[in-house]
């Protein structure tokens, strides 16, 4: 039903294309020897009809010709138009009189002739063939047939006739090539589906179908605005999600905030215990994993910032500070290796805190050095922060780093460990600006995290 309503579907389209490819193709191979026929045979002309009509004449007026032992060297030869005209002599069996051995030329258009049923001429490559005139001499059937010895120039088309592999060949490449345009017409609103899904799932929320794809009127575009009506429902529901989380950590600071007053209230009245330290303690914990989720919601809703095209080093320079003067203060050296002439669009905020929490995490497990580098490629800028620390021991633990609250190993305190956000932020800062980021363990030892940031 829904194919009389829809004729631009994908069935009519493939059907209607390879049909009309294949039968173009069939009809122009079937019309070439058509052509021929109709070019090369037409109705005798008169004046070759004359040249045969004295030839006849006159073997009538002188029918001891006939019988004559030089009937084979009769007079085979007429001048026409200055040209040497030959004309043989056919009885009614159907055999030459005046020539020894007939040539394949005049015994095909003989045929032709008997079965057009009217004298006709026939251009061959190098001769032309007319006839038959027929007479009687003494009450017996006689033909006459002519041949004139000439090229005529014949259309560029008749060569594919005489080149029949070339030919198919032609046919063969042509018809790969109409379906290879169709095919493409085809591939490439899937090709800007697959683009769009792509940047969906590595979370370019803002991903949509293009819009001459989407005013298809066919399957597949029925099929991309589907995919653009999905997308905008999962943006709105991960920003919604993300705003869920933003306002439950805002809400949650009003009764931590009383509670901390609560608990400097009781200092006062000298009612402090080690009981009320460990609230204070558990309260600065909550409030600083408040901050922090405050922190990765802001920086996945990305809602009020637009890129600046800004110098790296410049960018980083008051993050780079703060991480080498943290380094020292654990006996540790930070090696920064930025060129100042680096400069790349981004997000300022996001991507310092992103950095940031890279180099304190790198600081926090490294023995002596830690290395942040940065270096441009067609692509863009890749940044790398590598450290001389223990690594990660489990290859699977690489990729889920990056996931909140995920921490690779559980026996670690939490004063080391913290609560997996700092890595999360930096995944959701890096994606913010379409990049990626990834973790491998460096040789012999430690761990590198490297950023890719796109040029545009």
């Amino acid at each position: 039903m829904q194919l009389r309503k829809n004729p631009n579907n994908i069935f009519v389209k493939l059907l209607l294309g390879f049909w009309l490819c294949s039968s173009l193709i069939i009809a122009l191979i079937g019309f070439l020897p058509l052509l021929q026929q109709n070019h090369d045979q037409s109705a005798i002309p008169y004046p070759l009809e004359r040249l045969l009509e004295k030839s006849a004449k006159r073997i009538s007026q002188n029918p001891q010709i006939l019988t004559s032992d030089k009937l084979t060297h009769w007079s085979r030869f007429k001048e026409f138009k200055g040209r040497p005209a030959r004309i043989y002599l056919v009885d009614e069996y159907g055999k030459v009189l005046n020539s020894h051995k007939s040539s394949r030329s005049l015994r095909r258009f003989m045929l032709m002739a008997d079965e057009a049923g009217e004298p006709i001429k026939h251009q061959f490559r190098d001769e032309l063939i007319f006839g038959p005139y027929n007479f009687e001499v003494a009450g017996q059937p006689y033909s006459l047939y002519g041949r004139l010895p000439e090229h005529h120039p014949r259309p560029w088309f008749f060569f594919f006739i005489d080149n029949k592999i070339l030919t198919l060949s032609i046919a063969i490449l042509l018809s790969g090539l109409l379906c290879g345009l169709f095919a493409w017409h085809l591939g490439k609103p899937l090709r800007s589906l697959k683009r769009s899904a792509d940047a969906l799932a590595a979370g370019d929320l803002s991903s949509r179908v293009d819009m001459a794809t989407v005013k298809r009127n066919d399957e597949i575009g029925q099929l991309a605005q589907a995919f653009n009506g999905m997308a905008d429902s999962v943006e709105d529901m991960v920003k919604s999600q993300q705003r869920l989380i933003s306002d439950i950590s805002h809400e949650l600071r009003t009764p931590l905030t009383r509670l901390k007053l609560s608990l400097a209230l009781s200092r006062k009245k000298g009612q402090e215990t080690a009981e009320t330290e460990r609230i204070e303690y558990e309260a600065d914990q909550l409030e600083q994993m408040i901050a922090e989720l405050l922190e990765l919601s802001r920086v996945k809703l990305n809602a009020n910032e637009n890129k600046r095209n800004l110098e790296l080093s410049e960018t980083l320079n008051q993050v780079l500070d703060d991480a080498d003067f943290e380094a020292q203060q654990q006996q540790k050296i930070l090696h920064i290796d930025i060129d100042e002439s680096i400069s790349v669009p981004l997000y300022p905020r996001p991507l310092c805190r992103a950095v940031e929490n890279l180099l304190r995490n790198a600081i926090r497990y490294a023995d002596k050095e830690v290395t942040i580098q940065a270096m441009v490629h067609k692509q863009g800028i890749q940044i790398e922060i590598i450290d001389d620390g223990p690594g990660i021991q489990k290859e699977a633990d690489l990729e889920a780093i990056f996931d909140p609250f995920y921490r690779p190993q559980s026996a670690r305190e939490r004063e080391s460990g913290g609560w997996g956000l700092g890595l999360a932020i930096a995944k959701a800062a890096v994606q913010a600006h379409q990049g990626q980021i990834q973790a491998e363990n460096n040789q012999p030892k430690g761990l590198k995290i490297s950023i890719n940031l796109p040029a545009q």
